[in-house]
């Protein structure tokens, strides 16, 4: 689930907050902050596909609750059932690594029924609810892009829900871009894969060793790709004092990746650490690192360097 997309911002972020706090906080500290970000980036993921479950829930107790009430109407003792027997929904419970790690890590959104209740109540009113249920019957693929659209268009986007997750970690509203992508990815897979879908933490050994073996040649190697950097903008004409120290630490980083790990392709790198340059930092910035590492790849390859293409 975490991907190197991921890792490389993690990755920044730490850098960014060690480089700035350097005498308050420790290497070790840093590290381990940085461990714990991504740990809370894959409970986010997981945290997600619990709402889905606890939301479908709580529909299911109000249905039921309405057909037990001591003078139900004829809709309470026959409602549709669509939502609560969503088949998608029924595929996800039964996940085995879904189930393991929400019993693991306790998860769950019943705590805050308040806001359960609320969201269900937006959820019902609508038009992705509406139109859902105005179709007879169950399909795994409609059931599946049902939530898509859920997540995507009420969700995702509800002032609420994000104040929820700003409430229970920090790292949260950073990370519901892009992990709110992976969530919506693994249920489009879900259609072809099943349970198969639903993704690990890492991907493999390496992937897990990636984003702390990244961060350390950064620390260990900054002087020198910051003398590289320093000598390029002065050939640019740019003043050194004015570059923004996020754009610093997005070149620190990927002038280290780019030295260090050869079966990474340079272009690779320079399209990704160019689009966090131009999300974590000014209008400009895109730009302005793609012109400045670009300079520096080709100086590399002149001296041998680097020899990947």
């Amino acid at each position: 689930m975490i991907n190197r997309i991921l890792i490389r911002i993690k990755v920044i972020q730490m850098l960014y907050s060690y480089f700035l706090t350097e005498k308050e906080k420790t290497f070790v500290d840093a590290k381990k902050e940085l461990k714990k970000s991504l740990e809370l980036a894959h409970q986010l993921y997981n945290y997600i596909f619990v709402l889905v479950v606890d939301l479908t829930e709580l529909q299911d107790r109000r249905l039921d609750a309405a057909r037990n009430k001591y003078l139900p109407n004829k809709e309470d003792l026959h409602p549709n059932m669509k939502f609560v027997e969503n088949l998608f929904v029924k595929k996800l419970r039964n996940c085995e690594a879904f189930r393991d790690y929400q019993k693991e890590h306790k998860l769950t959104w019943r705590d805050d029924d308040i806001f359960l209740k609320l969201l269900l109540d937006k959820i019902l009113k609508s038009d992705v609810y509406t139109d859902y249920m105005s179709k007879a019957g169950n399909d795994f693929v409609a059931d599946c892009e049902f939530w898509r659209d859920l997540l995507k268009k009420v969700i995702f986007i509800d002032d609420d829900f994000i104040d929820q997750l700003e409430s229970k970690s920090v790292y949260w509203n950073d990370d519901l871009e892009t992990i709110g992508t992976f969530v919506l990815k693994t249920i489009k897979r879900f259609e072809s894969e099943g349970s198969k879908a639903f993704m690990p933490m890492y991907k493999d050994e390496e992937d897990e060793r990636f984003g702390e073996q990244l961060f350390t040649q950064t620390v260990n190697g900054r002087e020198k790709s910051d003398e590289l950097i320093n000598r390029f903008l002065q050939t640019e004409n740019w003043d050194v004092e004015r570059v923004a120290f996020m754009d610093r630490v997005v070149m620190d980083t990927a002038i280290t990746e780019i030295i260090n790990y050869p079966a990474i392709p340079t272009r690779v790198t320079l399209n990704e650490y160019i689009e966090i340059a131009k999300y974590y930092s000014t209008p400009r910035s895109g730009q302005f690192v793609n012109g400045i590492l670009n300079s520096i790849i080709n100086h590399l390859k002149a001296e041998k360097i680097i020899v990947k293409e």
